[in-house]
C-alpha cells in the first residue's frame, strides 16, 4: 500500500465535495423546475376578496364528494345542496394533477349524468389533487380543493 501524501488528500477532499456541490445543483435544478407556480397574481388583492368569497360559498351550502373508479378509469363528482339534493352548476372546472409538479396535470371534460358530473380519466396509482371551480346558477364560486388517493 502507497503512502498517503497530500496530493491524495486533496484529491480525496475535492471529491467529497464536488459530489456533495454537484447533488445539491441538481437538486436545485429539480426543484425550480417542477414548480407548478403561482397560486394567485396578486395575493394582497386576493386576500382582500377572501372573506366575502367564503361567507357566499357557505351561503350556499354545497358539499362535493369525489370518487374515482379505476376499473372504469372514471372520475365522479357529487355536488349536493344543503338539503342534499344535486346542486345545479352553470359551469364546472377542475384541474387534476399531483400536489409536487404540474406535468401530470390534466383538465378533463365532465358531462352531468343522473345527478352526477363524470369524466373518463385515466390516473396512475397514488395521490392527486383535484382543484374544482364550480358555479351557481347565480354566478356565486364553489371552489374546493381536495385530494384523492388511487389505488395501485
Amino acid at each position: 500500500m502507497s503512502e498517503f501524501t497530500g496530493r491524495k488528500m486533496a484529491i480525496t477532499m475535492f471529491s467529497f465535495f464536488g459530489v456533495i456541490i454537484a447533488v445539491n445543483f441538481l437538486m436545485a435544478y429539480k426543484a425550480v423546475s417542477t414548480f407548478p407556480g403561482l397560486e394567485v397574481q396578486n395575493s394582497y388583492v386576493a386576500s382582500q376578496h377572501f372573506d366575502t368569497n367564503r361567507a357566499a360559498q357557505r351561503a350556499l351550502g354545497w358539499t362535493m364528494t369525489p370518487d374515482y373508479d379505476a376499473a372504469e378509469n372514471r372520475l365522479y363528482l357529487a355536488f349536493t345542496d344543503a338539503r342534499g339534493n344535486p346542486a345545479t352548476l352553470s359551469e364546472l372546472s377542475v384541474l387534476v394533477g399531483r400536489t409536487t409538479e404540474a406535468k401530470d396535470d390534466q383538465r378533463p371534460e365532465f358531462t352531468p349524468a343522473a345527478g352526477l358530473w363524470t369524466a373518463p380519466l385515466d390516473l396512475a396509482p397514488g395521490r392527486w389533487m383535484l382543484r374544482v371551480e364550480a358555479r351557481s346558477a347565480d354566478g356565486t364560486l364553489f371552489a374546493q380543493r381536495v385530494g384523492i388517493l388511487v389505488e395501485g
